[in-house]
This record gives C-alpha cells, sequence and structure tokens, in this order.
C-alpha cells in the first residue's frame, strides 16, 4: 500500500499540482489585470518617455480594459440571476396551465352567460333585442359539455399541428346545419324502412331479420362483427346504415401491418411539428359534433392481429361511466389545439358503433376471444333475393331516441320467467357434458339483445336462438370436436326437448357445421 500511495502522489500529484499552479495564474491574471493602483504605476514609470501618440494607445487600451471589467460584471450578475432565480417545478407549471386553459375556457362560457342573461333581461324590459350571433344559435345543437367552443374563433388548419381535426372545427363553427330530426319513428318501422331503403335506393338485398339482427346488435354492444365469405354485403350492410341515417358511415381500411395503437389513431411527427391524423381518428373526433347515430367500418379487420391495434379501444368501451371513454392523442396542450381535445384526451361519443368485417380464410388471423366476447357477431353466408318494395327515405334520428328506443324494450320485452329457467338449464347442461358455461357478459347481453330484437318485429325464442348460437355455441370450436359427434347428436335432442321441436334452428345449424368439419 505504500508503494501505491509513493505512485499515486508521483503521478497524480503532478496534476494536481499543474492544476494548481493553473488557478493560481488565473488568480494573478485577475490581479494584475483589475488592479488599477497598479496599472496607474506603471503608466507613471513611462510617462516621461512617452509620445502624443503613445499616450492615446495609452488610453484606448485602457479604456478597452474598463470595457471588458464592466462586461464581465454584468454577465456575472445576469448567471447569477439566472441560477438562483425563483423557479417553478415542471409538474406544477404544466398544472397551472391546464388551470389557466380552464379559466379560459371558464371566462368564455361566462361571456356567453353573461350575453345571454342581458338579452333576456333586455326581452323582460321591452327592448329591442339583439340578434343572436350565427355561431350561438347552432350551440344547442351541440352535446352537452361542448357549447363554448363556437365562441372561439376559427383556427388556420395550416397554423394547427391537426390539421384535419381543426378543418373539422372550423366546418361546425361556420358551415354545419343540423337536420330536422325525426323523434317518433319506432323499432320496427325503423327495421321495415332500412330495408325498403337498401332495396330501392342502394339496390341491397337483405332479409328483414337480418335488419333486426343489426339494429338489436347495435343496442347490446358497441362493437359488431359481420361475418362471411367475401361478397355477401358485409361492408355493404354499414354503408347502407350509415346512407340511411344520413350520417355517411367512415371506412378504415385495416392493413396487415397494424401491430399497435397509432395505426389507428395516429403519432405527433418531431420532425415536421405536426400530427398525422387518421380517418379513423377524425371520425371519432368529428362525432362528437352531431346527435346522429355514426358506424365505423374496420374493413377487414381480422386482415391483422385484432387484439393488437385494438386493444385500447377495446379496455376503454368497457368502463362503465362514459364520461371515462377517452383516448389520449398528445401529451402537452397547444394554444391552437383542436376545440374538443381536452387535455390531449378524444373523447369516444356515445354516438359511435364500431362494425368489423372479417373474412374466414388463410390470408386472415384468428380473431380472439376476448374480441368475440366484447361483440356481437353476425353471419352473412348468402345474398337475399331481389325484391320490389316501395322507395323509402333516409331518417333523421338522434342516437339519444334510439337509446331511448332500446331502453323501453328492455323495460318491455324482458325475458320470461320461463325463458331465463331454460337459459338456465340449458347452462347447466353445458358444464356438465362439454365443461363450459355461460359468462355474466352473456347473459347480460342475452338480456339486451333479446328484448330490442322482440321490439324490432322478432321473437323471444328466435332471438335467444340467434344469441346462443352466436355467443355460446362457437366456444365449442375450442374443443376437440371429433370425438364427441355423438354428444353433438345428444345435444340437438336436448334443444328439441329443452325448446320445442325444430324451433333453436340456428343452434342446430351450427352444430351441423361443427359435425361436419370435425
Amino acid at each position: 500500500m505504500e508503494n501505491f500511495m509513493q505512485y499515486f502522489f508521483q503521478d497524480f500529484g503532478r496534476a494536481a499540482s499543474a492544476l494548481w499552479d493553473g488557478f493560481k495564474s488565473f488568480l494573478m491574471f485577475l490581479y494584475y489585470f483589475l488592479n488599477l493602483g497598479s496599472v496607474s504605476d506603471i503608466i507613471r514609470y513611462h510617462a516621461a518617455d512617452f509620445g502624443v501618440l503613445d499616450w492615446v494607445m495609452v488610453v484606448v487600451v485602457n479604456v478597452l480594459r474598463l470595457a471588458l471589467i464592466v462586461l464581465c460584471i454584468v454577465l456575472l450578475v445576469k448567471l447569477c440571476r439566472r441560477i438562483f432565480r425563483f423557479r417553478i417545478p415542471v409538474k406544477q407549471y404544466d398544472e397551472m396551465a391546464r388551470q389557466v386553459k380552464s379559466l379560459q375556457r371558464d371566462l368564455i362560457r361566462a361571456n356567453y352567460e353573461k350575453d345571454r342573461l342581458l338579452a333576456m333581461k333586455s326581452a323582460a324590459l321591452g327592448l329591442p333585442e339583439e340578434p343572436v350571433p350565427e355561431e350561438e344559435e347552432k350551440t344547442e345543437y351541440v352535446p352537452e359539455g361542448r357549447r363554448n367552443t363556437f365562441s372561439s374563433p376559427c383556427v388556420d388548419p395550416n397554423e394547427s399541428r391537426f390539421f384535419r381535426l381543426t378543418t373539422v372545427d372550423n366546418y361546425y363553427k361556420t358551415e354545419y346545419q343540423p337536420p330536422v330530426y325525426d323523434e317518433t319513428i319506432g323499432l320496427e318501422e325503423l327495421c321495415d324502412r332500412f330495408r325498403r331503403f337498401s332495396a330501392s335506393q342502394l339496390g341491397l338485398y337483405y332479409d328483414l331479420d337480418m335488419m333486426r339482427c343489426f339494429l338489436a346488435s347495435m343496442g347490446t354492444a358497441r362493437i359488431i362483427i359481420l361475418q362471411g365469405i367475401s361478397g355477401t354485403g358485409k361492408t355493404s350492410l354499414a354503408y347502407a346504415f350509415g346512407k340511411f341515417v344520413d350520417k355517411d358511415t367512415s371506412l378504415v381500411p385495416v392493413q396487415p401491418a397494424w401491430r399497435e395503437r397509432t395505426e389507428l389513431y395516429g403519432y405527433y411527427n418531431e420532425f415536421t411539428r405536426k400530427y398525422t391524423e387518421t380517418e379513423f381518428l377524425k371520425a371519432v373526433y368529428e362525432a362528437n359534433y352531431y346527435r346522429d347515430p355514426h358506424v365505423i367500418i374496420l374493413d377487414e379487420m381480422n386482415i391483422a392481429r385484432v387484439e393488437y391495434y385494438f386493444a385500447e379501444m377495446l379496455s376503454i368501451l368497457e368502463l362503465p361511466n362514459k364520461e371515462d371513454w377517452k383516448v389520449n392523442i398528445a401529451s402537452s396542450v397547444w394554444d391552437n389545439d383542436p376545440c374538443l381535445l381536452e387535455d390531449g384526451n378524444v373523447r369516444i361519443s356515445d354516438n359511435v358503433w364500431f362494425v368489423g368485417t372479417i373474412n374466414n380464410d388463410d390470408s386472415t388471423f384468428a380473431v380472439a376471444d376476448k374480441v368475440y366476447d366484447r361483440a356481437i357477431p353476425i353471419d352473412l353466408d348468402s345474398r337475399a333475393e331481389a325484391f320490389e318494395c316501395e322507395p323509402a327515405e333516409p331518417v333523421h334520428i338522434t342516437t339519444g331516441h334510439l337509446m331511448q328506443l332500446f331502453a323501453q324494450a328492455r323495460e318491455q320485452y324482458s325475458l320470461s320467467p320461463e325463458m331465463l329457467d331454460k337459459l338456465e338449464q340449458l347452462n347447466l347442461y353445458l358444464i356438465k357434458n362439454f365443461k363450459l358455461a355461460f359468462g355474466n357478459r352473456i347473459i347480460r347481453q342475452l338480456k339486451d339483445f333479446v328484448p330490442i330484437y322482440i321490439a324490432c318485429g322478432g321473437t323471444e325464442l328466435k332471438g335467444v336462438d340467434f344469441m346462443i348460437a352466436k355467443k355460446v355455441l362457437r366456444k365449442f370450436e375450442s374443443l376437440s370436436l371429433g370425438f364427441m359427434k355423438d354428444e353433438l347428436t345428444k345435444f340437438e335432442t336436448y334443444l328439441d326437448k329443452l325448446f320445442g321441436k325444430n324451433t333453436m334452428t340456428s343452434c342446430k345449424e351450427y352444430v351441423e357445421y361443427l359435425k361436419r368439419n370435425n
């Protein structure tokens, strides 16, 4: 250890000595440079030999010296102020920025309320009423909690990082005229008119029962899966509904390379300082501005793995409180961001439904159970025959009225005690013979779907048949059915015994399909 210490002091001692010598030299520089008394002594010593030019140079040099000293002092003071000034923590600063933004919105809302109260007071006093600005007239058509956006001025889309969303804002502030809504139409009439509209206006032919299943699915889940062979009208059905309610469906073609959320919502480009917006994001954002039901099609949704790119939306739609249906697309808030962007979040409005079309072939992926469990699958295996019918016009219906019709149907046509008892017996049979059971979600969906299906003109038994076939028997595919054909035959006999002979046709057709293909 003693030898190491000798080495250490000899090696690093030289570096330390050089550092100390450099520090002493710097101190000597400051002493000689700033010691004006010493400078004056030197000037007096050489004064006798100076000529006129020498005195001029002496003055110039010392003026530069004084200027450099003053500059150093100023820079040092600024540096100290910069280092020791009061600083706000980053989190506290962000919180204060959000509060300022919120106060600005509250101020706009307060100004609107003030103008409204003044108008009411003027009317009470018999004074001439001032015309209400066009933007305020439109606020009554905007979903609750969004009205203040119309009092803010339009933003040039080229100046915002969200070009498409800002363009949407400007359109609804200046051009949008809401339609006159029909709040008297019922579900059965809606199904019939939807079918006649598709046939007469679009040349698309569907069975009436297909329309019932589609509307009942909308009242049961936010995700609907249309599956079947190519050319049976899966995409056309959702497209036709958009035309029927006069709110065009948004079409989002899924790509094979999709693996995560940015494929749907876009991303912020650090290089261009612009947000790359997708059609999906625009459709979800714009739906907050109007009251019509809107369908977003994920075309060929299983050409990529659905549970990868759609996982976040699956989780959001499971939240019981719709106020929590928000997706985050920006980590910070800019002054010229879109009006309905709340702390970087876009709200998923309750007037949006997602329809995924599925082709089951070698080029696609199997859809995970967690996707099927949250959705209502509808099979389109063949096209309906063309038929003649009376023409039907589009309808304008609010989502609020549609949801009210769904709620009335659930109250008026709830599952009968006899049907609930049969479902419990079926559940026990499936547990005993196939080790499968109804989940709570399926029971809840049954209680939502069947009453709405009845209100659309269907029957309780047919609605139960549809849900059992699509939501319960589909789980049979995970079993080793090649060794269970006898059990499947017995299951068909049990369905006849429990529900009546030749009644559960969808379930039996599916069981026969499983027996043929396993």
